[in-house]
């Protein structure tokens, strides 16, 4: 069995071959000298000072605080940082469901960024969570929030998160790891770099499979190639190439009440499959022009097929069952999305008015194509079948904004911004006939500040207006010009942070007033073709690490979303009622709260940590028993739950670590989310792995 584990695993095979080779190159490529870093993308910084620049709540999550959780995916640590909530719907976090502030979770205004380049399937498609990047390639998370996020765009409203990813280093380490539901996972990484260190390479070659909890199992195979180089003495290029693909046996079906009570564990649609593969490749270039002007440009594209195969049902059936029964229809609804991206940034400093500043202006351009086929097929010929939908989208985008920050003592700093941003959205349909097409264009402005009122205390607060354009599937519905306002925002937010000796704190005030929001609403599909009107946001969220000496440390952070609610009724146009006023927003937990513990002696360090998630509505109408409407979708109110996490490391010396996680250590059962049934949070499991650096 374990030979063949290891022969079906390429991944397995690259990081035991190069192994032996491994000594040589390392021994060819160490000096002293410092290996070059790759130019890429930062939305916070990795000076010591970046946090205090910003005007706004920001939070680096760095490696080694990566490894203390031994994340099974992004969502695993992002949970974890204030202000950030996630709607979980299966343990591996195939897909993402990534909510901030009081926005619903399962909606998409937060954005998603791989070194400084969008990941989102399509930015202007809704179709963000297809694409989950692996916690295994990270070196580290940068989570934006406050004015600072005006420079991104679009769907800036919750903040950015920004993935970056792990620099090359000499040598190769190869880390192994078993677990629950029969997982396997692999990653290799690779590196080398040139006698003067002007140039380096490196690999990131992952891989891992399970029969998944509730036999949703999945296979993923994951890549990462980098390289770069020196030009002359003051510029660098890097390029940086992904391939990933996954085969998830996963649905928006989930179980019924009786199976939930009965504590089933079977897989609720057990012939779905959500099958994804993504290429991207980027040139990121950097010149410092001079000791004061730095000008860095980043060219990229990216393409993704998601195709998603699942079997029609029987409702009457399936509700005199309490379970789903399925039929032999099989619907193909399948898409393949093309983006190619640029983006040239200069950093300035000068003096304005003889005050110190940093003034940051860009420009970026973004075309998106997607083709969304949809393939009505039969369980004899499951992935064949006549074509239903043949419909093309395409979207423009091209955006201008700039910022300069002024120093205006050496306490005070200010920094006015603005952006703009013009995009047009097209679609046709290739199997009736027609196009359509829609533009629109949104001006920014934004306003931040700093204070150091003591060296321990600094006060930061900001206002700006931010946007997320409705979706070509909702802007061109029916293939006709909806009309439709962006989603626009306008967000507040006052806080204060510091750093006195065992102490690190961050505390945040924060409101937004949206004018057309777009809530996503399971059970009518007609109120996503209308803007929303007027949702109102706002509470507090706060974080400390304390070192409490002789080897122990805490952390602690809470999020209070005090309101997240509706101005005013709603209706769709049929003039049935949508959203009552003042009803909270789906997927918006009143509070979210970590606590952890955790002590290193010598080689070793163990943590334990704490997960709680409030209770929260799963539609618009705030229904409160758990219950099948007339459109298969379930809703309902869910309530609160924690969970428990136990993990350790062990350096065993510097080749050599050992390490392992008990994930939800009390085994608590809960309903993590609803959609068509109910997503059950994963069971108590386990992992162990070993990492070897050659």
């Amino acid at each position: 069995m374990k030979n063949r584990f290891f022969l079906k695993n390429p991944i397995v095979m690259s990081g035991l071959l190069f192994g032996s080779f491994a000594p040589m190159l390392h021994a060819e490529t160490t000096q002293e000298s410092k290996t070059m870093v790759l130019p890429t993308i930062q939305v916070i910084g990795s000076q010591d000072d970046a946090v205090s620049k910003i005007p706004g709540a920001a939070v680096i999550v760095d490696q080694e605080q990566i490894q203390k959780f031994i994340p099974t995916s992004t969502e695993d640590i992002l949970k974890r940082v204030s202000g950030v909530y996630v709607k979980p719907e299966e343990e591996s976090a195939v897909v993402a469901n990534i909510g901030m502030r009081g926005i619903s979770s399962q909606d998409y205004k937060t954005l998603i960024l791989e070194d400084g380049v969008p990941v989102a399937a399509g930015l202007f498609f809704n179709n963000n969570r297809y694409y989950n990047p692996r916690i295994q390639r990270m070196d580290s998370i940068e989570v934006l929030k406050g004015s600072s996020a005006l420079r991104y765009g679009p769907s800036n409203i919750g903040g950015v998160i920004n993935y970056r990813t792990k620099q090359p280093k000499d040598g190769a380490l190869v880390d192994v790891s078993i677990g629950s539901w029969e997982t396997y996972k692999t990653t290799v990484e690779l590196g080398g770099s040139s006698p003067n260190k002007d140039s380096n390479f490196g690999a990131i070659l992952s891989w891992a499979k399970s029969d998944g909890f509730m036999d949703k199992g999945y296979e993923m195979k994951d890549a990462v190639i980098k390289a770069g180089t020196a030009i002359g003495e003051n510029q660098w290029l890097g390029v940086k190439f992904t391939h990933y693909e996954n085969d998830a046996n996963i649905s928006y079906r989930g179980q019924f009440l009786g199976q939930y009570d009965a504590k089933k564990k079977n897989n609720p649609a057990p012939d779905d499959w959500f099958l994804t593969e993504r290429n991207s490749f980027d040139i990121n270039h950097r010149w410092n022009i001079n000791a004061d002007t730095e000008l860095q440009t980043l060219v990229y594209w990216s393409e993704m097929n998601r195709d998603y195969w699942r079997y029609g049902v029987n409702g009457a059936a399936s509700q005199a069952a309490g379970r789903w029964v399925y039929t032999d229809s099989v619907n193909g609804n399948n898409r393949a999305i093309e983006r190619v991206g640029a983006e040239t940034r200069l950093v300035a400093k000068h003096a304005l008015f003889n005050i110190p500043s940093e003034a940051e202006v860009g420009l970026r351009l973004i075309n998106e194509k997607m083709d969304d086929v949809t393939i009505n097929a039969t369980r004899a010929t499951p992935r064949t079948g006549t074509i239903g939908k043949d419909i093309k989208d395409s979207a423009k985008s091209v955006a201008l904004y700039a910022q300069n920050r002024l120093d205006v003592t050496d306490q005070l700093s200010v920094t006015p911004g603005l952006r703009i941003e013009r995009y047009e959205q097209e679609r046709s349909d290739k199997k009736n006939g027609g196009m359509v097409k829609t533009s629109n264009t949104e001006v920014m402005p934004g306003l931040g500040a700093t204070f150091q009122v003591l060296p321990e205390v600094q006060l930061y607060g900001s206002v700006y207006k931010a946007f997320s354009p409705a979706s070509n599937g909702d802007s061109l519905s029916n293939m006709k010009d909806q009309k439709l306002d962006a989603e626009r925002s306008t967000n507040w937010e006052l806080g204060l942070r510091g750093q006195k000796d065992i102490l690190k704190y961050e505390l945040t005030a924060f409101r937004m007033d949206f004018k057309h929001q777009v809530i996503p609403a399971n059970s009518n599909s007609d109120f996503q073709q209308t803007n929303g009107g007027k949702t109102f946001h706002q509470g507090l969220e706060g974080a400390v690490d304390v070192n409490l000496g002789n080897g122990f440390d805490a952390f602690a952070n809470v999020t209070w979303v005090a309101d997240a609610q509706f101005k005013g009724d709603r209706y769709d146009s049929k003039n049935v009622m949508t959203a009552k006023g003042d009803n909270r927003i789906p997927y918006t937990p009143e509070w979210v709260a970590n606590l952890g513990f955790g002590y290193t002696y010598a080689g070793l360090r163990t943590q334990l940590s704490a997960n709680y998630m409030g209770s929260q509505f799963t539609d618009t109408m705030n229904t409160r028993p758990i219950a099948e409407n007339t459109s298969g979708f379930f809703t309902g109110k869910l309530n609160a739950y924690t969970t428990v996490d136990l993990t350790s490391r062990y350096t065993l010396n510097d080749q050599v670590e050992f390490y392992g996680a008990v994930k939800n250590l009390e085994d608590k059962r809960y309903m993590a989310s609803l959609r068509q049934g109910i997503y059950v949070g994963p069971e108590r499991s386990f992992e162990a792995g070993v990492r070897y650096r050659f």
